[in-house]
């Protein structure tokens, strides 16, 4: 264990761009003077017009305190811009002198810097500068060490793009440079470790495009790191802990109970219903039998070497002895579901500690305490003490949260896409996210993962975890506590701007995981991972059988700045309109208007996923025929009038869409996205229970799909299959 002590430095602008500039930032010319006719001496030198500055190690903040003046033109204005300064100093700025630099035209202002966060560490940052730099609060994100290509990625990232493109008749910012003055940050914080932030405001970006740095500051860290004599006994887990977790040869519930609402009888009952495979064994002081199983008082009793996995529903004060008990039986890993440690005060704190200690002395892998379970559908494993059990399929979930596992594995029964491992991490004492993380990354039932994050114990940890998964498979992230300020760098401009949120987002992009922003959004890409191809470029079309649809997918497509609703060429426009009316859309949103017989749709769903123009497509409005089928079958007039026949012919043209994207999918290497509200609104109608049965994910609405498609689409990029 260890703590630090530490004290802060602020050095002023002159010593902020002495420290910075031997590392190549471009700063514009610039003279430190003593009084004002050493100013007027400097001006002459650098030639007009100039900036006068007042720099000196206690000030910070010189634009906000009217410190600075601007396009001086001659000797006099320089002489009146010095005394006029002068008259703002108080005695708390200590020693000061002036800076005299070359006024720098440009219409773009960025701001570049580093913050020190506490869980990630050194953070460079990129955003919208000048005087508005935090009101616009555009800024991104990246932990050091920071590659070229890295910093390429953060410019792409910045929400006003148009600024840097060509910008009202100035050209486009030079993103090579721009990449560079980013890495070369990097550089001054590992040459200068005691950097506790940086701050280079603003970064001026000439009307050529190239960029020159007129303001600096640095805050330093003196950090002094004292340790104890504690050691703490660390716990590996190893493969056999993570096997013995999630596909155990024998399970024992510790704690069965005969009264059903008690945890000790719901976990038991939802292993032995959900059809668990291997042995079921457990223990209850009165020796009762519970739902066929019958019980021992004392784990003594147990046989030697069978069983690989205890699940815990007894009071905290006895689990120490039963964790003793569980070694020599040669359980390798338990899941505590019991209450009564750290969240219930300091006496629990100080009991979960002893766990700990102990669990790890027995090298016994510890899930929990305070956790809700474990679901392994490979296994047949639902061992938990809530429902529900989903089906089995390729998403693997991590949470923090309990109530986030049910979450996700309500949206899979929902949707029938399917689940494969999901623990919650409870209190997480000794297993953490991460460690599930590790082995998500190498469990062959594994497709992709998803993960409810709350806390950040260990951001370098993480930060690994997240690396190491998403290097194979896609990695979907869930943040609570998004809002709340996490930087300790907030005197500078940059650290204002570097929320806990966009520090995690960083972290998350540079780690090639996916952050979302609620549960829906969670689940709807998790599902789209596990059922579609990665894209190989982000041109898109949606195919509509109604107009409004298509639009308000196409606003969502713009608004999210992903995706590219490709401009149809000619050629496809032609073939399409061999198979369309006249009337239809002849752009892209695809409307169809109408004019749809029998295989109009998926001859055009063919004809759009087979050119070379399209990486995806999104198609909107299955259902809506077996809709109005289903209102024929419940009227008095079914089935008679002929409706029998086309309530049939109906019900069979939404398979058939659903059926057809799934195969042309297959066929071209291509997501084919269906999305309906009838995937909520009734389920049970032919067109989204097709898409089920298919084995793909209906979307409720066409924006989620988009959504879900931009997340595929840059997770692909970073994999390096997408251009």
């Amino acid at each position: 264990m260890s703590f630090v002590v530490a004290s802060q430095n602020t050095l002023s602008e002159a010593d902020s761009k002495l420290l910075i500039s031997p590392f190549g930032i471009p700063f514009a010319q610039e003279r430190i003077c003593v009084n004002s006719d050493e100013a007027v001496g400097a001006a002459n030198e650098i030639g007009y017009p100039v900036v006068v500055k007042v720099s000196g190690d206690h000030i910070a903040h010189k634009t906000e305190r009217g410190l600075v003046k601007l396009n001086l033109a001659n000797s006099e204005q320089v002489k009146q811009a010095c005394a006029n300064l002068l008259t703002l100093i108080s005695e708390d700025d200590g020693e000061v002198k002036f800076l005299v630099a070359e006024m720098v035209k440009g219409d773009r202002e960025l701001i570049v810097g580093v913050v020190s966060d506490p869980q990630f560490g050194h953070m460079v940052a990129l955003g919208i500068g000048g005087i508005f730099a935090e009101a616009i609060d555009d800024v991104v994100l990246r932990p050091l060490p920071l590659s070229h290509t890295d910093a390429l990625s953060m410019i792409r990232d910045v929400h006003h793009q148009t600024i840097l493109n060509d910008f009202r008749g100035s050209s486009a910012v030079d993103r090579n440079s721009l990449a560079k003055i980013l890495t070369q940050l990097g550089d001054i914080c590992a040459a200068h470790p005691e950097i506790e932030s940086l701050d280079i405001n603003p970064l001026i970006v000439r009307s050529d495009g190239s960029l020159v740095a007129v303001d600096a500051l640095v805050v330093q860290q003196d950090r002094s790191i004292t340790k104890n004599n504690e050691v703490a006994q660390s716990f590996v887990p190893q493969r056999r802990h993570f096997e013995a977790l999630f596909n155990p040869r024998a399970i024992v519930v510790i704690g069965a109970s005969s009264h059903p609402g008690k945890f000790g009888f719901v976990s038991l009952h939802n292993a032995i219903v959900n059809n668990y495979g291997g042995g079921i064994f457990a223990t209850n002081l009165q020796r009762e039998n519970v739902l066929g199983v019958q019980t021992v008082a004392d784990l003594a009793e147990l046989p030697v070497g069978q069983i690989d996995l205890a699940f815990f529903c007894t009071p905290s004060s006895v689990n120490e002895g039963l964790l003793k008990q569980c070694a020599d039986l040669g359980i390798a890993s338990a899941f505590i579901a019991s209450a009564g440690y750290r969240e219930s005060g300091d006496s629990g704190e100080i009991a979960e500690q002893s766990l700990l200690h102990l669990a790890n002395s027995l090298n016994i892998l510890i899930a929990g305490p305070n956790g809700q379970g474990i679901v392994s559908t490979p296994a047949s494993l639902c061992l938990q003490i809530v429902a529900p059990y989903p089906p089995q399929g390729s998403i693997s979930v991590a949470s923090q949260s309990g109530n986030f596992v049910s979450s996700f594995l309500n949206y899979s029964r929902q949707s029938g896409v399917g689940i494969a491992r999901a623990i919650s991490a409870g209190n997480a004492t000794q297993i953490k996210v991460e460690d599930f993380l590790d082995f998500f990354a190498t469990d062959d039932e594994t497709r992709v993962a998803l993960t409810y994050i709350e806390n950040v114990s260990d951001g370098t940890s993480l930060l690994q975890s997240m690396k190491k998964i998403s290097r194979t498979k896609p990695l979907v992230v869930l943040k609570g506590g998004a809002t709340a300020a996490g930087s300790r760098a907030a005197q500078s401009h940059t650290g204002a701007m570097a929320s806990n949120d966009k520090v995690f987002l960083g972290a998350t992009r540079a780690a090639g995981a996916v952050k979302v922003e609620s549960v829906e959004e969670a689940f709807d890409t998790a599902a789209t991972f596990s059922t579609q191809p990665l894209p190989k470029g982000n041109r898109v079309a949606i195919l509509t059988t109604v107009g409004g649809w298509g639009v308000v997918t196409a606003d969502a497509i713009a608004r999210d700045g992903v995706l590219d609703l490709v401009e149809l060429p000619d050629d496809l426009m032609s073939q399409l309109s061999q198979h369309l009316p006249a009337r239809w859309s002849r752009n892209n949103p695809i409307d169809c208007a109408g004019g749809e017989t029998r295989d109009t749709v998926s001859d055009i769903m063919e004809i759009v996923a087979q050119h070379s123009s399209i990486d995806s497509l999104i198609f909107l409005g299955i259902g809506i025929q077996s809709n109005q089928a289903r209102m024929m079958r419940e009227g008095r007039f079914f089935p008679d009038h002929g409706l029998e026949r086309i309530v049939a012919y109906h019900e069979k043209q939404d398979e058939r869409y659903a059926l057809r994207a799934k195969e042309l999918s297959t066929k071209y290497s291509k997501p084919i996205l269906i999305a309906t509200e009838l995937a909520v609104a009734d389920p049970n109608n032919s067109g989204p229970l097709a898409v089920r049965n298919s084995g793909a994910y209906c979307y409720p609405t066409g924006a989620r799909a988009a959504k879900s498609l931009g997340h595929l689409y840059q997770y692909s990029r970073f994999r390096g299959i997408a251009k």
